[in-house]
């Protein structure tokens, strides 16, 4: 079957007009529409740094030493910059939107389900790229995207990308899966034992099959959907939810579940089976010809900053080769440039840089009620229904 290219497709969404992200707010996905004092325009040139940064970030982000005394590429912007950094770590997405209404973080690192909220709630500043050199350097590809700009206004500095990948057992699967299908139409012939991502994000990797598999519905892009498409992958979900043995979010329980059998077949990354194949367990990992979804990760400012010049330190910091490559490497992604490869031996397995797989992925990106497609003919789910219909899912 002929496909065509992701990237292509997205195209129309990229210049959303800041009204229309504003209607993210509107309609219930984000409260709060911006601290009185809240910056809405990049800054014009860098002052004196401040002496420290407050982070707010994904775990394995910033590393320090004091997980791993082998891992720390903090030190060295301390010493190179004298921002003396301080971090909180977050585990879902909806706990850092929460997190960043505070106004006690600097930077926050926003995966797609988070980044278009942070901008319509007025939590997070356009950023203005030209005080950020290592910007240059990042792969075409994740820049100007739906999920990190706004009518062609840059709101981050993209960090590292991954796909959601389909894990199986080589005993149950001698020969290699080809299609989602294991995990939805044929589920049933593993029963209990078929895992999947615990967050309502997942209801895109539902459209993504649809979209090969019932084309007369009409999906062209998974995080759009109007009710009647929603009602389709809820359904498929649904059905699919009777096959589940376990929903996951923690990955290390994912390893576990592999590891011990529990676990067949199943939505997975890279890293999970990086970390099981280093324990010779029998897994496999492959992106099916449906295609997939994935994340691509920004770090964004505050709109309410108090250490802005710290702030766009760490940005073009994290995003140097050597050390986006430490950080993405420990995380377990692709890093955001081909320079970054050059301190990793493992660009390869993550298919870093590779555009035609890159285009394979749907990453993460905020339902709105516009629809992301560009319909205007009809009105689409937002975030508030996916979660809504998530809870009726799960039961």
């Amino acid at each position: 079957m002929k496909r065509t290219p992701h990237t292509a497709r997205r195209g129309a969404v990229v210049g959303l007009a800041i009204a229309s992200v504003a209607l993210l707010t509107a309609c219930g996905t984000s409260s709060g529409s911006g601290a009185s004092g809240a910056s809405d325009e990049p800054m014009a040139e860098l002052g004196e740094m401040e002496g420290q940064v407050s982070l707010l970030a994904w775990p394995g982000y910033v590393e320090d030493g004091t997980n791993d005394p082998s891992v720390d590429w903090v030190t060295p912007f301390v010493e190179e910059t004298g921002c003396k950094v301080t971090t909180k770590t977050f585990g879902t997405s909806d706990e850092a939107l929460n997190l960043m209404k505070t106004g006690d973080y600097d930077v926050v690192s926003a995966s797609g389900d988070a980044s278009l909220r942070l901008v319509a709630a007025g939590d997070v500043a356009p950023v203005n790229t030209d005080l950020i050199p290592n910007y240059e350097g990042i792969y075409p590809f994740l820049k100007d995207q739906a999920w990190n700009s706004v009518d062609g206004v840059p709101y981050g500095v993209p960090h590292g990308y991954g796909a959601n990948l389909l894990m199986y057992n080589t005993d149950e699967f001698p020969t290699a899966p080809t299609s989602w299908d294991v995990v939805f139409d044929k589920a049933s012939e593993h029963a209990g034992k078929v895992t999947a991502y615990d967050s309502p994000i997942y209801i895109a990797d539902a459209a993504v099959y649809l979209m090969a598999h019932e084309p007369d519905l009409g999906i062209e892009n998974p995080y759009s959907l109007d009710e009647e498409q929603l009602a389709a992958a809820v359904d498929l979900l649904k059905t699919q939810r009777e096959s589940i043995g376990e929903y996951w979010s923690d990955y290390l329980k994912e390893v576990q579940a592999f590891t011990t059998g529990d676990t067949v077949v199943g939505t997975s990354w890279q890293v999970i089976q990086n970390v099981l194949e280093g324990e010779a367990a029998k897994t496999a990992v492959v992106l099916p010809e449906e295609g997939t979804t994935g994340w691509s990760d920004t770090w964004m400012i505050s709109s309410k900053a108090k250490n802005p010049n710290c702030a766009y330190a760490w940005l073009d910091y994290i995003a140097s080769p050597e050390a986006n490559a430490a950080a993405t490497s420990y995380f377990g992604e692709a890093p955001s440039s081909d320079a970054a490869c050059e301190y990793r031996e493992d660009c390869e397995a993550y298919h870093a840089g590779d555009e035609d797989y890159a285009s394979q992925i749907w990453y993460w990106s905020t339902p709105i009620e516009e629809c992301l497609d560009g319909r205007t003919d009809v009105t689409c789910t937002d975030y508030a229904a996916w979660t809504s219909a998530w809870q009726e899912i799960k039961g």
